[in-house]
């Protein structure tokens, strides 16, 4: 697989560089010809949308599939259309050709091309990464003229897809309408679709910063920070590099593409609860000077460096030298009426509600989550395991060349977006893949050895739900993550089996790999005001239950090799219509709307006992005071 070319740097404000926001309402319209393409069989980037046919307005970031009383767009599948005009400022437009003019969206799904005033800028394949286009020639070239982007957009989900997926037509004319087919996936979580995050219009000099990589190596009184930079646009080009702490103090220089900036009695970036002051970064300001056309170009950016160091033993998972236990959650981007679209009301929400849990870390099930999120995860210090879009990795032609060739691609696309994040500590290739399928030992042994040639300062798992003596991709990861649901999904009402299949499980797994074990996924649905005891299923003592005999599994064998439990789910979320789904799955510790369950309590009243247990500061006081 090609390499994506270039970097990805999130586009930032500085002296050099402007960004506008496209956010907003945008003019929308479902393509609902039989084949799906009447939009390139009429050409309908070429002028206004509204001159081919109706449109309506849809809001950006969002999912389409629950904004409209319309059924047909809620589980529509094929391609969609969305439009923007904008104006662009004229320094923008006439600068001698020394600024150029950046679209990017920070994610669409599934797949997406972009037109600009009718000439195709981009494709892109895959729904939870950054993707984007220098413009500039095409705006330059017509100043004063409104700026028109057109995206279309595409959710169809194949067995070569990440997640796969596959279209069943529906051949029986007796029982289903001419055309008639479905979507089947097979992954546990609604497809939603649209333009789900921020869509900025952005600029640089000619000349400008592509890429920065940060790794950071610390002792007690001393840490490195090496540091490599591209420029794109000139080869004559010269670097400064300045470190400052949170107090604006220059802590540290260097100049040049590449080298390493020495930091003395450095403030290492520690996880939530482990530090009086978790999360600390420092700012990484990188300067470039060049001439071009005559003129002399400067650009600047601004990366946020947290120093910290990984380290896994047979039994342990160490941050900064010290042994680090996740206790945390799987969470969905998820939530009413605005699907998967970013929305940071919700966002900050989401994080007051983990600090609250005393969860220091998540997983970001089953997908990357948005550039905005992990921000605040790099700020608050909460540990993230960044997980790839590989869900429902189950059918046999999903294990093949095509499908590997693209999953290589992802994983580049993801370690380019967030390989310079201290709160990312592992990586995730896959979560539940047939792995006791044969082919899945070649197929997860080339994408972890891909994973970590191109970043070998993180461990990497997948997530397995596979029996110990069948998995063909454990072999390969250095953190063994595995998913139960016993007396739920097996031996359902049974929680008296629990202690036994779940200790017999953690001894198999260790005697056969040596390796640290994460909990990565337990739980079970409750419907919250539902009420029984003795603890009935789907209520919401059977919940609290559930938890309770893992949680007493889990304390044994902490004190071994267990190094973490991450419950399933941080809240209730939307998926397909079925039989065992009454509006989604209902696993979550809080609701859709992100009020608390009772198995919350339990949960908030474990985390921070182990905390306290672990911690190095004076107990916490539990109470919302500290947030303020």
């Amino acid at each position: 697989a090609a390499a994506p070319p270039g970097g990805m740097l999130y586009p930032r404000e500085t002296p050099s560089r402007e960004r506008k926001e496209l956010g907003g309402l945008w003019s929308f319209r479902a393509d609902f010809s039989p084949g799906r393409d009447a939009g390139f069989v009429q050409r309908w980037y070429r002028q206004p949308l509204r001159q081919t046919g109706p449109v309506i307005d849809m809001p950006v970031p969002a999912s389409f599939n629950d904004i409209t009383q319309d059924p047909s767009l809620e589980n529509y599948i094929g391609w969609v259309w969305y439009e923007k005009e904008v104006l662009l400022p004229l320094r923008w437009l006439q600068d001698d050709l020394n600024t150029r003019v950046v679209l990017r969206f920070g994610s669409a799904h599934y797949y997406s091309i972009v037109w600009v005033n009718g000439v195709q800028v981009v494709e892109h394949e895959g729904g939870h990464l950054p993707f984007e286009a220098d413009i500039s020639s095409i705006v330059q070239g017509s100043p004063g003229i409104p700026c028109r982007i057109t995206v279309a957009l595409n959710n169809t989900l194949t067995p070569y897809t990440l997640p796969p997926g596959s279209i069943q037509y529906m051949n029986d004319k007796t029982r289903y309408p001419k055309n008639y087919f479905v979507q089947n996936i097979r992954f546990d979580f609604f497809n939603y679709a649209g333009i789900h995050r921020p869509v900025v219009l952005y600029t640089t000099p000619s000349v400008y910063i592509d890429d920065i990589t940060v790794t950071t190596t610390s002792s007690e009184s001393i840490a490195m920070v090496q540091y490599q930079v591209s420029v794109v646009g000139s080869t004559l080009y010269s670097l400064s590099l300045s470190l400052r702490d949170q107090e604006g103090k220059v802590v540290a220089t260097g100049d040049g593409p590449a080298g390493e900036l020495k930091v003395l009695n450095p403030n290492l970036w520690w996880p939530y609860l482990m530090h009086e002051n978790p999360g600390y970064r420092y700012s990484l300001e990188v300067k470039m000077q060049a001439q071009a056309n005559g003129a002399l170009l400067e650009d600047v950016y601004m990366l946020p460096v947290g120093i910290r160091t990984i380290h896994i033993t047979s039994t342990q998972f160490l941050i900064n030298g010290r042994p680090f236990y996740f206790h945390g959650v799987n969470k969905h981007e998820d939530a009413d009426i605005r699907g998967k679209g970013l929305d940071w009301p919700l966002v900050v929400k989401d994080f007051n509600l983990l600090r609250w849990l005393g969860a220091n870390s998540f997983r970001t099930s089953h997908y990357p989550y948005a550039e905005e999120i992990m921000d605040l995860c790099d700020a608050y210090g909460i540990v993230v395991i960044d997980e790839c879009p590989g869900v429902g990795i189950k059918m046999p032609e999903s294990f093949g060349n095509k499908s590997l060739q693209h999953h290589l691609l992802v994983m580049e696309e993801l370690i380019r977006r967030d390989k310079n994040r201290p709160s990312v500590v592992m990586w995730s290739v896959a979560n539940e893949p047939a792995s006791e399928l044969p082919p899945a030992a070649y197929y997860f042994k080339t994408v972890i050895a891909h994973t970590k040639a191109l970043d070998p300062s993180r461990p990497v798992t997948f997530v397995t739900d596979a029996n110990y003596a069948l998995d063909h991709g454990a072999p390969y990861v250095d953190v063994i993550c595995v998913n139960s649901y016993f007396s739920w999904y097996h031996d359902p009402g049974h929680l008296e089996v629990i202690t036994l299949q779940l200790t017999t499980q953690f001894e198999n797994w260790y005697k056969t790999y040596k390796k640290p074990i994460i909990q990565s996924e337990y739980g079970a649905d409750s419907v919250p005001g539902l009420h029984s005891d003795p603890p009935l299923m789907f209520s919401e003592e059977y919940q609290k239950a559930m938890l309770e005999k893992y949680h007493s599994v889990f304390d044994k064998k902490r004190k071994e090799y267990v190094i973490g439990e991450l419950i399933w789910n941080f809240a209730d979320f939307m998926t397909n219509q079925g039989t065992t789904r009454v509006l989604g799955n209902k696993k979550g510790i809080f609701t859709r709307q992100r009020q608390p369950k009772s198995a919350a309590f339990v949960l908030r009243e474990r985390y921070w006992k182990i905390a306290n247990e672990s911690s190095c500061l004076p107990p916490i006081i539990k109470s919302h005071t500290l947030f303020l």
